[in-house]
């Protein structure tokens, strides 16, 4: 296991804050590098969650300003569109992780891996929530023998927003997206126009608008399960936390037909919560594959390759670490 520094590019911001956050509370004497454009932003973090340090980083250059300093792995917390991190990541051998591009986007990141295969593990981690839908899915995927169709709805507050890098992706994610992948009776499909426009029932029951997305769930969990309707739906507004009369929260609302392994119809929906929203979320998941990739977990560390996040963390193990960070997977009723 290295000793040398993790460095979170854009570290300072809200998914950076509980990444680091994350990584300090289970690895006390790790050190980590704060990355960003504002070098005092930056330290004021690293002040704080300790044995840390701020740095300033330019994207406009081979070694992002950080000269020969030895670094243990990368992970860029926003839309790096000149994939500057991942050529300083593959140049040093070590581990890389991003969790912004979307299928759409994602040509650069495949096209540098394709290019240096045997550099470094690079991690395509833009599912929602950097694992926090399709490792639950997985989990409760257990109970069928067949899986027909996965339904994923995230019903994200419009409270639940963070710095301007996350307001950005954002808004790329709902508005610049050509159109959303979906798989329909075992055919890749896009859906535009009416076909891109959903209901979410969030857990309280309240039907909702929603809009087609596709982050890499859509592909990872089709792969994984083999059904052959899979679609992601988004819906923006208030969570059913705050139409109680409690803060908001963060929604993730999976919903799976298929049979049971006795060959039983079988129906199941579940929702993923958290009361602080998705940047714990994401940050957990940023933390949890810093951790695999560079072995802090026990573990070897990883050997290069490209990988989405499902591939590399174990549901159980990652509901453990949700569970104990404050957040309940409830089983809803599949009606």
């Amino acid at each position: 296991m290295s000793t040398s520094p993790i460095l979170l590019i854009g570290g300072a911001g809200a998914v950076g804050r509980w990444a680091a956050r994350h990584l300090r509370a289970a690895h006390p004497d790790l050190p980590i590098l704060i990355g960003g454009r504002d070098g005092e932003k930056a330290a004021r973090l690293a002040a704080e969650i300790g044995e840390a340090e701020g740095v300033v980083v330019d994207l406009a250059v081979d070694d992002l300003g950080l000269g020969e300093r030895p670094v243990a792995a990368v992970a860029v917390l926003f839309n790096d569109t000149r994939t500057a991190a991942l050529r300083f990541a593959q140049d040093r051998s070590v581990p890389y992780v991003s969790i912004a591009p979307m299928l759409n986007e994602i040509a650069p990141e495949v096209a540098a891996y394709m290019h240096w295969p045997a550099a470094a593990p690079v991690v395509l981690a833009t599912e929602w929530l950097v694992g926090a839908t399709t490792l639950p899915t997985l989990d409760i995927a257990k109970g069928f023998g067949r899986i027909d169709t996965i339904a994923i709805g995230a019903l994200l507050d419009d409270e639940d927003t963070g710095g301007p890098a996350q307001l950005d992706d954002l808004e790329r994610l709902t508005k610049a997206a050509p159109a959303a992948l979906a798989r329909q009776n075992g055919i890749w499909t896009w859906r535009v126009g009416e076909e891109a426009k959903g209901r979410l029932r969030a857990v309280d029951g309240t039907e909702m608008a929603a809009e087609a997305l596709s982050p890499n769930d859509v592909l990872g969990l089709a792969m994984e399960t083999g059904a052959p309707n899979v679609t992601f739906d988004l819906a923006m507004g208030v969570t059913s936390s705050r139409r109680r009369g409690e803060p908001m929260s963060t929604e993730i609302t999976i919903e799976l037909a298929g049979e049971d392994r006795a060959g039983r119809p079988l129906s199941t929906r579940h929702a993923v919560v958290h009361p602080q929203g998705q940047f714990p979320l994401t940050g957990l998941g940023v933390a949890l594959l810093l951790e695999r990739l560079v072995g802090l977990d026990g573990g070897p560390a990883v050997t290069h390759g490209l990988y989405f996040p499902h591939q590399l963390l174990d549901p159980s193990a990652y509901l453990k670490r949700f569970e104990a960070m404050g957040g309940t997977l409830l089983r809803l009723d599949a009606a």
